[in-house]
């Protein structure tokens, strides 16, 4: 009943949204390590709370060494562009460099400064990625484990003995296409294989006619993102 009086809620404030009304700060951020980050940071105007959940986002190969307004081309930016009513903040950091991996010690440290700055729930904070992003994604989620209330990950490569260092409370669900031809499925089958095996609360959707891009289904999923807002950290 929760979920189904959340969802009708998430569609009404859809319904009212209008596009002036998103609340997008773009910033800068130089790490610890020197790296710097470009961020887009989002506030739905349906957001109430003092004391909001975040989710982080990190993008693909796509847009890796790009302008930070290639973001908003898919994924979660491209719905903060749409004034989406998100039930969290969303925080999307823009990848400097076109042909390396994410440095995630350095996402991690923009992630507690934005957590710090806007008072977030540290408890209701969940990860999410695509491809590039996704593989960053399982990196964050096992070098801070006791980060993240939930994780989603799409159309990424997912090592399997990374089941084993993960936090076994924290929910994950998957998104891949059969037809991926540059990450086969099977990086998801297996690893959705293993965390059943692990005892893990696991979700898997998998899209029998798509290929690579399975972002523009997955993200575009209300479901995903009720999910998300019910889940918490101990």
């Amino acid at each position: 009943m929760r979920a189904i009086l959340f969802f009708l809620i998430l569609v009404l404030c859809i319904a009212c949204n209008s596009k002036q009304d998103t609340a997008i700060t773009a910033g800068t951020y130089t790490s610890v390590n020197k790296e710097n980050l470009e961020y887009y940071l989002y506030r739905p105007k349906n957001l109430k709370e003092k004391k909001p959940g975040l989710l982080l986002f990190l993008h693909g190969g796509g847009e890796a060494g790009a302008q930070l307004k290639h973001l908003k081309l898919g994924g979660p930016p491209k719905l903060m562009e749409e004034a989406y009513p998100f039930p969290f903040l969303v925080l999307a950091p823009q990848h400097p460099y076109a042909d390396k991996w994410w440095n995630t010690q350095a996402v991690y440290n923009l992630l507690q400064d934005v957590v710090a700055k806007n008072n977030v729930d540290t408890n209701r904070i969940y990860l999410t990625g695509l491809s590039r992003g996704g593989y960053a994604a399982w990196e964050l989620a096992i070098n801070h484990k006791e980060t993240f209330a939930a994780m989603a990950v799409v159309s990424a490569m997912a090592p399997v003995p990374y089941a084993h260092w993960l936090n076994h409370e924290m929910p994950i669900w998957l998104f891949h296409g059969a037809q991926d031809s540059i990450m086969p499925a099977s990086e998801a089958d297996n690893m959705v294989a293993k965390l059943k095996e692990l005892k893990f609360n696991v979700r898997y959707t998998k899209y029998p006619k798509t290929g690579h891009n399975a972002w523009d289904k997955a993200y575009t999923t209300d479901s995903l993102y009720i999910w998300m807002a019910q889940q918490k950290r101990n």
